[in-house]
């Protein structure tokens, strides 16, 4: 009986010599009857070892981003979804029609044992920044801005990930992870090609996003009110609707507004602070949620919200003090440096578990001519970069650059590679680059998503490249 998953299973075993073959023209690729139930049988093989299992799911995984090259994405699904939050067609097509690499075709495949790794990284990283030896060290280097804890544990954290031989690599921590909202969208608008894709699909229609964002800002409320949920929430950046992502604010707001919370997207510049009052348009705003790549509220125009969140008038999520706390790029120093850490006092278990980040130092005169020795391996960020600004791959740092690094205000990283993912491209099977991004609230994974890219860091910028849904199998 043939299968209907024909057209979308790929050949994933090249050892597979025996049993009959048929070919799917659209995909360009070989499938065999016997390979395919090896490849589904794969995850559940009686009396194996959990150590054989595991490596196995790492190697179907592998094999399933070289050779599936299945479009698991239905365009016109997604369309019709964005039609149905935007409530605007013309803004729908707009703020994503006029996007072509914002999303990709193809999803990414990961074992479940490597989603289990990075959320043990997360985990760690949590536990370890509830140390107060860790707390004075950071805070001790961060802004005024950011010394005051209000309670906010801060919404949706980013945890960005390479993945090489070695297993997971957590490359940075970001407090403004954006596009958690256009992937919740893309999960949805994506079709079954073969039972991989459909266990992936049928996994993440469990996760109930809209309840996870509710209770999410409900609990940032509270920590810091005590009691309650915010009125109106203020989704702030500067200049809001020139940014790439302006549409994963719009559906951050719509999604608010659906469930009853008044929900408004504006310039930080807009905002007025009167009478112990954060205002916008002359109505009071409860609680921001925090775009700004400003992290401690230094600049002119955010000063108005910088005195306010000093002041405790208004919930702010994530706030500097989050910022400082983890993602700081200085703090990677720290949290790849088992000797610190064990004076702060990290249990042995958390120790393991932070060897997923690659060795971080600061560069210093002290330490330049070293690190440009060993560049070919190192990785450079600026301590106050963002969005892969200003960041190189030592092996392509020209001198002129070196003088820059050098003079201060980077950190090197052991560089990771990272992951690689076979698409079809104009009919060409064509390699890309793949990070994977856990967003996360409290140390909890809410979803996660993968980006394809070319060239040094993730861009939106890479035909074929985008965000890219991740299946576990």
């Amino acid at each position: 009986m043939q299968s209907r998953y024909r057209d979308g299973v790929v050949s994933t075993f090249s050892e597979a010599k025996k049993g009959k073959s048929d070919t799917s023209t659209d995909t360009g690729t070989v499938t065999t009857d016997s390979a395919k139930g090896k490849l589904h049988r794969m995850n559940h093989v009686p009396g194996l070892p959990e150590t054989t299992l595991t490596t196995r799911a790492s190697a179907l995984s592998d094999r399933l981003n070289q050779r599936c090259l299945c479009v698991t994405l239905d365009r016109k699904l997604l369309a019709d979804a964005v039609d149905r939050e935007m409530a605007d067609p013309a803004l729908s097509f707009n703020l994503i029609g006029n996007k072509p690499n914002l999303f990709s075709n193809v999803p990414v495949f990961l074992s479940s044992a490597a989603i289990a790794e990075m959320q043990s990284i997360v985990e760690a990283i949590e536990a370890t920044a509830r140390l107060p030896g860790y707390q004075n060290a950071v805070l001790g280097r961060a802004p005024e801005s950011a010394q005051r804890d209000f309670g906010p544990l801060g919404a949706f954290m980013g945890y960005d990930f390479h993945l090489d031989d070695d297993g997971p690599r957590l490359i940075e921590v970001n407090t403004n992870a954006g596009g958690a909202f256009l992937n919740a969208l893309l999960a949805n608008a994506q079709k079954a090609c073969c039972r991989e894709v459909e266990r992936g699909l049928i996994q993440m229609q469990e996760k109930k996003f809209d309840t996870r964002v509710l209770e999410m800002f409900g609990s940032e409320w509270r920590l810091q009110r005590g009691a309650g949920e915010p009125r109106r929430i203020a989704i702030i950046d500067d200049q809001p609707e020139e940014q790439y992502l302006y549409p994963d604010f719009v559906l951050a707001r719509q999604l608010l507004r659906k469930h009853g919370v008044d929900a408004v997207i504006s310039d930080a510049a807009a905002l007025g602070y009167e009478a112990g009052k954060l205002l916008l348009d002359g109505q009071e705003i409860d609680l921001v949620y925090n775009r700004l790549v400003d992290f401690s509220f230094a600049l002119p125009g955010h000063a108005a919200l910088a005195a306010a969140y000093r002041d405790g008038a208004v919930v702010v999520t994530p706030n500097p003090h989050n910022h400082a706390l983890y993602a700081a790029k200085g703090n990677l120093t720290l949290l790849s440096d088992p000797a610190a850490l064990r004076a702060f006092g990290l249990p042995e278990e958390m120790l393991t578990r932070l060897e997923g980040i690659p060795k971080t130092s600061l560069v210093t005169p002290e330490n330049a001519d070293e690190l440009w020795q060993d560049r070919k391996n190192l990785f450079f960020k600026p301590l106050s970069g963002y969005g892969g600004k200003a960041v190189y791959r030592g092996d392509k740092v020209t001198k002129g650059v070196w003088a820059e690094i050098a003079g201060g205000g980077y950190v090197a990283q052991v560089f990771a590679a990272p992951g690689q993912r076979m698409i079809k491209l104009d009919g060409v099977p064509t390699q890309r680059k793949m990070d994977v991004r856990l967003y996360t609230y409290a140390g909890k994974t809410l979803l996660s998503a993968a980006r394809l890219y070319q060239g040094q860091t993730t861009n939106f910028r890479t035909p074929g490249g985008g965000f890219a849904p991740v299946f576990v199998v």
